[in-house]
């Protein structure tokens, strides 16, 4: 049963990542389409990243503390590059660069959501996995 419970928190856990990223792409997409200012849709997005990281990080270290070692290793490049790039500074968009570093920034975001996607659906079959195994 605590399997279960373990399998269920990380998929809230990814649930709540993935709408994170999710929200960060449709203000970037309505900052393309021009319907927001730079302000409030950098200003919308640099409140949420840090939660971002906090609960990838989060949902790593649930993986790593149940011994769901090979999610942990899935959990671990994305972590890394959360890491990366909070060491280095760039986590945060610039409202005065936020044009210029839009198209990267949308397809940073787009491949998270990809890549979360992939995780999400590894995470949902090891829990019916764990479902049918008990």
């Amino acid at each position: 049963m605590g399997d279960l419970l373990s399998w269920l928190l990380s998929l809230f856990l990814l649930v709540a990542v993935l709408s994170i990223v999710l929200y960060q792409v449709m203000c970037l997409a309505d900052l393309e389409s021009d319907y927001v200012n730079p302000y409030d849709s950098a200003s919308e997005i640099n409140i949420l990243v840090v939660p971002e990281f906090v609960l990838q990080g989060t949902l790593c270290f649930l993986h790593l503390v149940m011994g769901h070692w090979l999610m942990c290793l899935v959990c671990l490049p994305y972590l890394y590059y959360d890491v990366k790039v909070y060491t280095d500074r760039r986590h945060l968009l610039d409202v005065t660069e936020i044009f210029n570093q839009l198209p990267w920034e949308k397809k940073i975001r787009l491949f998270k959501l990809g890549y979360l996607g992939i995780l999400l659906a590894f995470s949902i079959i090891c829990m019916i996995w764990s479902i049918v195994a008990e």
